[in-house]
């Protein structure tokens, strides 16, 4: 089913919750004040099933100036607009602010009712037609249908319903592979279930179990339960209304404004840097200019910076603002956004997120030419860019709020040179280091990409079949260990000595001391053995041949499942406990053995 999220938008006392009721059959008025005084407080909502296949759901704003903040709650989460305007009354204050807030959050399908079609004579009608006409000219609602109708007599309603079905068919809807996000506008609790949030989910899916995390309070809570237009569902998709029941979290803490993402994935933000419309009939806009905020349901107070100039901004032009938020919000790249003045309180513009996590130590002009720089090749590539090496695709995700598949994208021009650096310090080690198989892996990562993440390094020798990766060493592809003829000798005395000890083994500086040559090549011919496996070091002070230890393993491997001492040990392989208890913490960690208190088991190595 396609959802489309159907906003009023208009004056006060010119019938959007009349209009509301006549299309739906629901009151959205739902407080006892808003009854007892006849006019629309805070934001309503009703839906409106037109077809199998499309559901609108209306959010019913208030007109009264004084609860435009509510309206602009309501606003952000809107497909369409329904602007009601009376007959009679054309265009009032209120009139021209919603339809700004509109505009400015973005909106491009629109209907117009004429409302009060049943009190207005046929030239009355007309006249407010034109002037209808020659307020949307040039505007996105420029060529929506216009149509007069009556709550009170139904006259038009059929129609008006047409109307709206035909648009939302072609209004953009949601996107529902990205990752959830559900402004909240209400919040309560219900006896029996606990904490209740609604909103307009605006991106992605939420299904039941799911963990989210509440912010920008940095809350971690479960969904108990969803309802989708009081029906309650599985999952609920982007553009559906929402209501959520949320286990480990209390109602008390929750408050218009806040946000439920996916847990761990996105960040706050006090700073934020956009593209920012002002409107032609505000004031100048100064630098430092104190203004509220609003972002989806929340409203902030704010401080607009001004980035190109600054003289103050002139109305009727855009130019890149950053706004400095008292509390943090969750806000992301793309999102839209309304600001309003202190006093008097009007709305004088909105615009673009650019970027929710600027650098804030360049200059204002630097920082100007960074977001043409974003507009024109997008954020992703400017963070690459900016960072060292590159950003992971989680990074990007925090950043930018879309998903990016790749688990690393690099700053190509940083990292141009890492193969001449890598390959020039290679060399250099073979040359002093010849009989090494190799440098060690995290030596050159230290050397060629300092502070780096470590799974960059392996990343980019992946690419270069000019170097190979052997365990924890790195080397030339042509490297080649060429033993000279006294060093071929002192590899093989080293290996026979440890051979002919068996389990026995004399002390690695003694071996070495009888090898011929000298005690830095004789180590190098040490770690050559070791890289070959012909000798295996179980700690520090002992190294036995390989051929012994497979002697051992075949020992035990007959015993499997017997529980055994370490006399026991002593006896079948004819050490002392010098050697049977390193001996025998080796095969501990082997898996060979497990340990039992005293004793051990000889493990069956079929099973482990």
């Amino acid at each position: 089913m396609r959802h489309i999220i159907v906003g009023t938008a208009g004056h006060i006392d010119h019938g959007k919750t009349a209009l509301v009721k006549a299309l739906t059959g629901a009151d959205t008025d739902r407080l006892a004040e808003e009854k007892r005084r006849g006019i629309s407080i805070d934001l309503g909502f009703a839906h409106l099933d037109v077809t199998p296949q499309l559901r609108l759901g209306f959010i019913d704003v208030p007109g009264h100036e004084r609860f435009v903040k509510n309206m602009l709650a309501g606003a952000s989460g809107i497909d369409l607009v329904l602007m009601v305007v009376a007959a009679g009354e054309s265009i009032m204050p209120q009139t021209r602010e919603h339809f700004e807030i509109c505009r400015l959050l973005g909106l491009r399908r629109g209907v117009i009712a004429i409302t009060k079609s049943d009190i207005a004579d046929a030239d009355t009608l007309e006249l407010t037609r034109m002037e209808i006409e020659e307020f949307v000219a040039g505007s996105f609602l420029e060529n929506a249908p216009m149509i007069a109708v009556s709550a009170i007599t139904g006259a038009g309603i059929p129609d008006l319903r047409e109307a709206l079905a035909r648009s939302a068919s072609s209004a953009s809807t949601k996107d529902a592979s990205s990752f959830f996000r559900l402004p909240i506008d209400r919040s309560f609790s219900m006896r029996g279930h606990g904490s209740v949030v609604t909103g307009t989910l605006i991106a992605g899916i939420l299904k039941i179990e799911d963990e989210v995390e509440l912010f920008p309070v940095n809350r971690r809570a479960r969904v108990r339960g969803l309802q989708i237009h009081g029906a309650a569902s599985n999952q609920a998709s982007a553009g559906e209304r929402t209501a959520v029941n949320l286990a480990g979290v209390d109602s008390a803490e929750v408050q218009r404004g806040m946000v439920l993402a996916p847990p761990g994935l996105f960040q706050t933000s006090a700073c934020i840097d956009t593209t920012f419309e002002l409107l032609p009939g505000a004031h100048p806009l100064k630098h430092r200019a104190p203004v509220h905020f609003h972002a989806g349901t929340a409203e902030v107070e704010a401080e607009a910076r001004l980035l190109a100039s600054l003289e103050p901004m002139k109305p009727g032009t855009r130019a890149h603002v950053r706004f400095l938020l008292r509390d943090p919000l969750l806000i992301l790249p793309g999102d839209r956004f309304i600001v309003r003045m202190f006093s008097p309180v009007v709305t004088i513009g909105g615009g673009t997120v650019l970027d929710a996590a600027p650098p804030q130590r360049l200059r204002r002009a630097t920082s100007n030419q960074r977001l043409d720089q974003i507009e024109k090749d997008g954020l992703a590539v400017v963070a690459v860019n900016e960072s060292k090496y590159g950003l992971t695709g989680a990074e990007l995700i925090a950043r930018c709020g879309v998903g990016f598949t790749e688990p690393w994208y690099p700053n190509s021009a940083n990292l141009s040179s890492f193969k001449g650096s890598a390959t020039s310090l290679l060399t250099r080690f073979h040359s002093i280091k010849p009989l090494l198989g190799g440098m060690p892996k995290e030596e050159l990562r230290n050397l060629t990409l300092p502070d780096s993440p470590q799974f960059l390094l392996d990343e980019l020798l992946r690419g270069i079949p000019e170097i190979k990766v052997e365990g924890d060493t790195v080397r030339l592809a042509k490297h080649k260990v060429s033993l000279k003829i006294d060093e071929s000798e002192a590899t093989s005395k080293i290996e026979t000595l440890f051979r002919d000890a068996g389990l026995a083994v004399p002390s690695t500086a003694e071996v070495l001391s009888k090898s011929g040559i000298e005690p830095g090549r004789a180590r190098a011919l040490l770690q050559i053995l070791f890289r070959d496996r012909k000798l295996i070091k179980i700690n520090e002070e002992m190294v036995f041949h390989a051929s012994a230890i497979d002697a051992l393993r075949g020992v035990l491997a007959s015993r499997t499942g017997t529980k055994f001492s370490v006399a026991d040990f002593k006896t079948w392989t004819g050490v002392s406990r010098k050697y049977a208890i390193p001996l025998l913490e080796f095969l501990d960690r082997e898996h060979v053995t497990r340990r039992d208190g005293d004793n051990r088991i000889v493990l069956d190595k079929r099973r482990t």
